[in-house]
């Protein structure tokens, strides 16, 4: 007896280390899960989306896949993990209607789970309303229209990136109401566009498309449809005060003011942009004109630069020391390039077509700070109806040479150029030539001895027309003749 109880006993204690060591537990198979319902997405447009997995025999990969668009993965699971979370980014396709992203988690036993997340994909905007100050970082993208519904500033810090061939219309107004793009003083504009892809500012009269260079339904000396571009920097300018409120801007608008101490100021790059049909009067006899540059430092970049049909000047310069080249002004309302308060940059390469007023209005400091003077070289000018060339005064700061004059009528000619010649500076004019009217004398336009005569096309000074190929100018053929 006491034999077959030692043998129970044995036999038990087998079987209790047998079922302890029973490796044939049962793992849970992965999971995964997300929160985000999908929704409405645009074409062309990306949507991150979160989702969450379970694996308790440890985390090994992930796949994604998609239809009416793209996805990967951009934060993936850790391996070996017993949870956690995988980013999927989707970027719609240009279908309109449904799209979906799937997420696939494999475990190290090889199984595996899937979740689905379902989008409505829709028709891409393409023409944005823009109401309100920009204070914030911000990118307006190519193949789109931006409307200016107002006076738009973008504000101290904030940077407006604008890509080629962007086009941005400003809405119809006057006085406070005038529509413009103001980069204030802080602000940043990084609009760059190409030879192939300009960026456009007009009217929202325009009919103009993005991937269109000519406008198919405004002429180019239509002017005063909207306000114009306005940079504003912290260089020096000689002024009464150190720094002042911009012309054409109201002064309850702060981000009105320019000018300070930093002449190596850089609000940005501006290259390959047209601008066309401003000018917009916002009271008795001030406009804002096409490109306004105040206090604008030399660390900002700026060429290739087209104006049209402007109601007021084409560029002007109010101080800075901001370099400037490849500008083309077309029917400016008044004059086509202005500088004051002692503006101590360089235009080099530009063109001048048919200004209302002077081709140039050359002024220079009007405060104490006298700065180092500008200097204009390698322009050709055809004067049209213009009613003047060149307005020196007095106290004229420039060193202007390699001008190429045609197209000259009666009556235009060179004003204060004496009092500008007797300057103790040794500012200077030089190397002017220029294509009379058969039967006048090159008198009958310039003092003596500032321009030479030239036969037309035999002129050695001037600007490079081939740098003006991105121009509406260009596509409308008023540069054949150059």
């Amino acid at each position: 007896m006491k034999n077959l109880l030692t043998l129970l006993t044995i036999a038990s204690m087998m079987l209790f280390i047998a079922c302890g060591d029973d490796s044939s537990t049962v793992v849970t198979p992965p999971t995964v899960s997300t929160s985000n319902t999908g929704g409405d997405i645009q074409s062309g447009t990306s949507a991150d989306i979160e989702f969450s997995f379970s694996a308790e025999a440890g985390f090994a990969s992930s796949t994604v896949s998609a239809t009416n668009g793209t996805a990967t993965v951009s934060a993936d699971g850790t391996a070996g993990a017993d949870s956690g979370t995988i980013t999927v980014s989707y970027s719609a396709g240009s279908t309109t209607g449904a799209g979906s992203v799937t997420l696939s988690v494999t475990d190290e036993n090889g199984n595996s789970a899937e979740a689905t997340v379902i989008f409505n994909v829709l028709e891409e905007v393409t023409t944005i309303t823009v109401a309100s100050n920009i204070t914030s970082d911000e990118t307006w993208e190519t193949g789109k229209t931006y409307i200016l519904a107002g006076r738009i500033a973008v504000e101290d810090g904030a940077t407006l990136t604008i890509e080629p061939g962007t086009v941005i219309k400003g809405e119809a107004g006057t006085g406070s109401n005038a529509t413009a793009l103001l980069i204030a003083r802080g602000a940043t504009l990084n609009a760059v566009g190409t030879a192939e892809s300009p960026i456009i500012f007009t009217s929202v009269a325009d009919e103009i498309e993005p991937g269109q260079i000519a406008s198919p339904n405004l002429d180019p000396d239509l002017n005063g449809l909207w306000g114009g571009l306005i940079i504003l920097g912290n260089a020096r300018i000689s002024a009464d005060n150190e720094s002042e409120q911009i012309e054409g801007i109201p002064v309850s608008d702060s981000n009105g003011l320019y000018g300070g101490t930093d002449d190596t100021d850089n609000s940005g790059t501006i290259q390959y942009v047209s601008i066309r049909h401003g000018g917009a009067n916002i009271g008795e006899g001030n406009e804002i004109n096409g490109l306004t540059l105040g206090g604008v430092g030399s660390g900002t970049t700026i060429d290739h630069i087209e104006i049209v049909g402007n109601q007021d000047d084409g560029v002007e310069w109010f101080g800075g020391t901001v370099n400037v080249s490849s500008v083309l002004v077309w029917n400016a309302g008044d004059d086509a390039i202005d500088t004051d308060q002692a503006w101590a940059g360089t235009l080099d390469n530009f063109i001048v077509i048919s200004p209302g007023d002077e081709g140039f209005e050359l002024d220079g400091p009007e405060g104490t700070y006298a700065g180092t003077g500008h200097t204009i070289t390698n322009g050709t000018m055809k004067a049209d109806g213009a009613s003047g060339l060149i307005d020196f005064d007095d106290n004229t700061d420039v060193n202007i040479s390699n001008v190429y004059f045609f197209g000259l009528t009666a009556d235009q000619d060179v004003e204060g150029y004496d009092g500008y010649a007797a300057n103790s500076d040794g500012f200077a004019a030089s190397s002017f030539e220029a294509t009379v009217p058969d039967g006048s004398a090159i008198t009958d336009f310039f003092p003596a001895g500032l321009a030479t005569g030239v036969a037309a096309g035999a002129n050695t000074v001037g600007a490079t027309i081939s740098e003006f190929s991105f121009t509406f100018a260009s596509a409308a053929g008023a540069l054949d003749d150059f």
